[in-house]
């Protein structure tokens, strides 16, 4: 009995200390993009989120509450995201050029909703943006990184 409560304990404390996360600090962020760690896009990855979060219950039910919330933060997000050393695997000029138009149409989005825009204005926009940032995310899903460089 003792025997298998020792094993337990034993597993219990391998299990914890391997699955234990260990907090990013400012400069473990840094170092991960300056990294080109094909496997991380950190900016990609919080733009996804605000973006998921706005567009999903417009697409679910022409809900629009969420993107003029969110608006703002996201246009804000796509500007540093912008603004941020690309990753080698998609270090181009095209898909610099698509993160500057992303940035520009983000503002738009959110200078309309500020503006009070129509509906179908703003989820027009909101859908072509979305297009916009999916077509930024399949090169990334897909680029090898020679491919870009043309």
């Amino acid at each position: 009995m003792k025997f298998k409560l020792i094993i337990l304990l034993l597993a219990f404390t391998v299990g914890f200390t391997s699955c234990s996360t260990k907090e990013k600090t400012e400069d473990d962020q840094e170092s991960a993009t300056a990294s080109n760690d094909p496997g991380e896009w950190p900016e990609m990855d919080s733009f996804h989120m605000i973006m998921a979060e706005a567009f999903h219950p417009y697409k679910d039910s022409a809900n629009l509450e969420p993107v003029k919330r969110l608006a703002e933060e996201m246009a804000l997000e796509a500007n540093k995201w912008a603004a941020t050393a690309l990753p080698a695997k998609v270090d181009s000029e095209t898909v610099q050029a698509q993160l500057i138009q992303l940035a520009e149409d983000s503002r738009s989005l959110a200078d309309k909703i500020k503006t009070s825009a129509s509906d179908d204005e703003v989820g027009s926009s909101l859908k072509a943006l979305h297009d916009s940032f999916h077509g930024i995310m399949e090169t990334w899903n897909g680029a090898s990184g020679e491919e870009l460089k043309h």
